[in-house]
């Protein structure tokens, strides 16, 4: 945090240098106003929004701080899905139905998934946003970490305000530019935004019918499959090879069937609401891949008096996996000990929207709660805790120190990241899940 802090006087220092923040920019935006007009967009508009962006300091800071711990996932879902957020979209589903239902039909997108989108996003409409969209687009373009990508969500933004979708004064959104009850970034809207109501215009921030179209359109253009699931939580076999839990590893459903994979389902839940607990943390626990070695894999769990394996959950019944015409993949998000998800090809949909599987698997998650479906199963016995953005870096330098090539250092467990990680796992003999997790981080600092 005192480095962030140091970071903030820099910058407002740095902001502060009329070089700096009038004659540099003047001519970045001198050059951005000859682009603009270009590729046809009005001299008006272009003069408006020039003489109107200005650079704003903590927009810079935002975009360059760093997370302090990169959250993990049942943490990072039970903060953004939560009992209220839940019974109020439910209630929301009821209030438009009339309206998500035509949309449903329309573009083939469920009702729930739209309005989990919008609860993850805004809050439901509530938070959109109120940061200068132009401004924040014209900072992240001149300074910006991905400027080229910033300058081009600019000029569409440009030809929004050229279209009549945005007013040059009110066009406010997050720090990063995105707006709306959706949250579109400008070329998101310019490309997939309708009109909803059928009164001629696209407002996105305004009219809820305009933002569930338009998000139905997205979805729908980057491959939504009516019909399909897109995720279902699943109980993996007790000889599970967990290397084959990948994103990017897919097999046909009835591979993933025929080797002991199941739905999830609840059965004798406890009062709490959770499953029973099913090893005491001085147990170890037996894989039959893993039997050899299985005592260095009996880790304490951080504020955690159990230890868990996903393959040995007592209070569940099985289920038979939906029949899907794509592959699926098998994600752990929080490593072997946590929930296990099977995604499909919607899920890529989903994954389209935002990157994040954390997020993506949040969004469908809230689906299934406001159609009434149970909460998450597994993961009661998690890992607990996160590794810090340093620790994280010094992971992967560590991962590299030791021939597991993790990239570049940059404090994000990456895909490259993950299989280091997997690879190390590997070599000792460890259930090698990708998960860069605090005992994993322990265990690679005390390697030979």
């Amino acid at each position: 945090m005192r480095f962030l802090s140091i970071l903030s006087v820099f910058f407002c220092g740095l902001f502060a240098s009329p070089a700096f923040a009038h004659e540099d920019f003047n001519v970045w935006l001198s050059e951005l106003r000859q682009e603009a007009v270009s590729v046809g967009i009005t001299e008006k508009t272009v003069s408006a929004i020039v003489n109107h962006v200005e650079i704003l300091p903590n927009v810079i800071e935002l975009d360059r701080a760093q997370p302090e711990f990169v959250s993990p996932f049942l943490d990072y879902y039970q903060r953004r899905v939560d009992t209220l957020k839940i019974t109020e979209g439910r209630k929301l589903l009821v209030q438009h139905a009339e309206l998500l239902d035509k949309i449903e039909l329309q573009y083939g997108v469920p009702k729930a998934l739209l309005v989990a989108f919008w609860g993850m996003e805004t809050n439901y409409g509530r938070n959109q946003g109120n940061i200068d969209t132009l401004s924040a687009l014209a900072t992240l373009a001149y300074d910006g970490r991905r400027a080229s990508f910033f300058r081009n969500q600019l000029i569409d933004a440009m030809r929004m305000v050229d279209a009549g979708n945005a007013n040059v004064d009110q066009f406010v959104g997050s720090w990063a530019g995105a707006f709306g009850n959706m949250q579109f970034m400008p070329t998101t809207f310019i490309t997939y935004a309708v009109d909803g109501d059928g009164d001629k215009k696209i407002d996105v921030v305004n009219s809820q019918a305009d933002a569930f179209a338009s998000a139905a359109n997205y979805l729908s253009q980057v491959g939504w499959q009516k019909g399909q699931p897109a995720m279902v939580e699943v109980q993996l076999p007790a000889d599970f090879e967990w290397q084959t839990a990948q994103y990017a590893l897919r097999k046909p459903v009835s591979e993933w069937r025929k080797l002991g994979v199941n739905t999830m389902q609840a059965s004798n839940l406890t009062a709490a609401g959770g499953l029973t607990q099913v090893h005491s943390a001085n147990k170890k626990i037996k894989t039959k891949k893993h039997k050899p070695n299985i005592h260095q894999i009996n880790f304490k769990i951080k504020n955690s008096t159990t230890a868990f394996a996903s393959t040995q959950i007592l209070d569940a019944t099985k289920s038979a996996l939906p029949n899907v015409s794509g592959q699926a993949a098998i994600i752990l998000p929080q490593g072997w000990r946590g929930p296990a998800f099977m995604v499909f090809d919607n899920f890529d949909a989903v994954m389209d929207w935002n990157r994040s599987i954390n997020y993506a698997l949040s969004v469908v998650q809230l689906a299934k709660r406001l159609n009434g479906e149970p909460h998450i199963l597994g993961g009661q016995f998690a890992e607990l805790g996160a590794l810090s953005f340093l620790q994280m870096k010094a992971l992967q330098i560590e991962l590299n120190n030791h021939g597991y090539d993790a990239g570049e250092p940059d404090g994000f467990p990456g895909v490259r990241t993950q299989d280091a990680v997997r690879a190390f796992q590997l070599a000792q003999r460890l259930p090698a899940d990708g998960y860069a997790s605090p005992n994993v981080f322990n265990y690679l600092k005390t390697a030979q």
